[in-house]
C-alpha cells in the first residue's frame, strides 16, 4: 500500500505547530475560492482545498518533493483510479476503509485515531486522511482483483529470486531496452508506441525501434546492454526482469517523463554472489534545455572535463547551488529511472538519458561510488513469492494507470 517515512510519530509532532501556523485564516471570499474546482478530471473536480489538505498532510509525511506538486500529481491520479474502480463496479465498504486507516496507523506505533488527532493537531482534515487511505486501498485491491489471475509465480521464478539473493551463487541477466521521453503533451502517443513495442517477439524488431525511438545511450547498439547481475538492477525491476523469458519483452515501465520497455535476450547463473549495496553516492548536475542540442552539447563539454564527482564542484562554481546535487542513499531511495542509470556506472562514468521538469532539464549523472550491504539472513519462500506477485502487480497496475491517464480528459482550470 503507501509508504510512511520512521519514525512518523516524531515526524508528526515536530511539524504540527509549524503546519498549523502555516495555515493561513480564511475569510468569506477565501473560503469560497478553496472550494472552487481547479482541476477537472473527466467530470470529476478537484478543489483548491483538497490540494492544499493533501500538500499538508505530504508535509506531515516529509514526502520527497514539492508538496502542492505532488498533492495536484496524485489527486488527480486518486481521481482515474477511483473511477476506473468504480466503473467496473469495485467499491469498498466503510469497514474496509477503517481498516485501511488502521493498518496504515499501526506502521507508526498508533490506531488510526491517534493518528486522526496527530493529523488534526496539524491542520489535516481526518477526511483528508480518509480519502488518502480510501485511494491507495481501493487501488490495490481492485488491481489485485483485476489482474491478479494473470500472475503466477511458480517453481523456476521461485528458484531464480532465491538464486538472485541468496548470496551463495548469482544470477546475471542480458537486456535490451528503450527509454522513450514522454512529456505530458506526448504521453498518450508514446504509450500507445510502447504498448506495440511490448508485443514484439524477436531481437531484430526491439533493436530496430530502439534505435529510432530510445533515448539512452544504448540506443546506437539497439538498445542492447552488458551482461548485468540482477541485484545492480534497482530493486523495482527485478520483478519485471524476473518475470520474464528469454525473448519476451516487459510491459511498459512508466519513469518520470518517459516510458520504458526491456527485453531479456539471456540469463544464466554464476559462481560469484551477488553483491547487495547497503547505499549509492551520485551527483546530479542539472542543464536547462532537456535534450535539445544545446543541453547535450554543454553535457558532453561536462562530460569531457570530468573524472570523477568532486569535478562537478567546479564546474557548478559561480551557478545557482540548487544546480548540483550530490548525496549516497540507499538503493530503495532513489528513483527508478535514475537507479536504472546509476545501475549501468562505474564511478567516475556519466549518463545523459535522464530529464527532470516535464522534460525541460537534462540531468547529467554521475556515479560517484557504492557501499556494499553486509551478508545477512534471506528471505523465505513465501517473501520471495509475495515479492514477485507484487512486482507483476504493480507492473500491470502501473500500465494501465498511465493509460487510464492517456484517455482522461485533465483540464486543470488555474494554470
Amino acid at each position: 500500500m503507501m509508504q510512511m517515512p520512521q519514525p512518523l510519530r516524531a515526524a508528526l509532532s515536530a511539524l504540527a505547530l509549524l503546519v498549523a501556523a502555516l495555515v493561513p485564516p480564511a475569510g468569506p471570499a477565501h473560503a469560497q475560492n478553496l472550494f472552487a474546482p481547479v482541476i477537472k478530471v473527466n467530470d470529476l473536480a478537484i478543489t483548491r482545498y483538497e490540494i492544499q489538505q493533501r500538500a499538508q498532510l505530504l508535509q506531515v509525511f516529509r514526502a520527497p518533493g514539492d508538496p502542492m506538486a505532488l498533492a495536484r500529481e496524485q489527486l488527480i491520479e486518486d481521481r482515474l483510479k477511483i473511477d476506473a474502480a468504480q466503473a467496473s463496479g469495485f467499491a469498498l465498504t466503510d469497514d474496509q476503509v477503517m481498516q485501511g486507516m488502521e493498518e496504515f496507523a499501526g506502521r507508526a506505533d498508533m490506531n488510526a485515531e491517534q493518528m486522526v488527532q496527530q493529523l488534526e493537531g496539524a491542520g489535516v482534515d481526518a477526511s483528508t486522511f480518509r480519502a488518502f487511505v480510501r485511494a491507495g486501498l481501493t487501488w490495490r485491491e481492485y488491481s489485485r482483483a483485476r489482474f491478479g489471475s494473470r500472475v503466477s509465480v511458480g517453481e523456476d521464478d521461485l528458484e531464480r529470486a532465491r538464486l538472485a539473493v541468496s548470496g551463495t551463487t548469482g544470477v546475471r541477466v542480458l537486456l535490451s531496452e528503450i527509454i522513450m521521453p514522454a512529456p505530458p503533451p506526448e504521453m498518450e502517443t508514446v504509450m500507445q508506441r510502447a504498448t506495440r513495442i511490448s508485443d514484439y517477439e524477436t531481437e531484430a524488431e526491439f533493436s530496430a525501434a530502439a534505435r529510432q525511438h530510445s533515448a539512452s545511450e544504448s540506443a546506437a547498439r539497439g538498445g542492447r546492454m552488458d551482461w548485468m547481475a540482477i541485484t545492480d538492477l534497482p530493486e523495482a525491476l527485478r520483478g519485471v526482469v524476473l518475470a520474464l523469458a528469454p525473448g519476451e519483452v516487459s510491459d511498459p515501465l512508466p519513469l518520470e517523463g518517459a516510458v520504458a520497455l526491456f527485453q531479456l535476450r539471456d540469463i544464466e547463473e554464476t559462481e560469484v554472489p551477488d553483491r547487495e549495496y547497503e547505499a549509492i553516492e551520485y551527483a546530479a548536475y542539472y542543464i536547462e534545455g532537456g535534450r535539445s542540442d544545446a543541453a547535450l552539447s554543454r553535457a558532453a563539454q561536462v562530460a569531457a572535463t570530468t573524472d570523477t564527482c568532486d569535478d562537478l564542484y567546479g564546474v557548478a562554481q559561480g551557478q545557482p547551488p540548487e544546480v548540483l546535487d550530490r548525496g549516497s542513499k540507499a538503493p530503495a531511495e532513489i528513483p527508478t529511472d535514475i537507479a536504472l542509470e546509476l545501475s549501468k556506472l562505474d564511478p567516475g562514468e556519466i549518463s545523459t538519458t535522464v530529464t527532470r521538469s516535464e522534460g525541460q532539464t537534462l540531468v547529467l549523472l554521475m556515479l560517484c561510488g557504492r557501499a556494499p550491504k553486509l551478508e545477512g539472513e534471506g528471505p523465505s519462500a513465501e517473501q520471495l513469492t509475495n515479492f514477485i506477485r507484487s512486482r507483476r502487480l504493480d507492473s500491470f497496475a502501473n500500465g494501465y494507470l498511465e493509460q487510464l491517464r492517456a484517455e482522461a480528459r485533465i483540464i486543470e482550470l488555474d494554470r
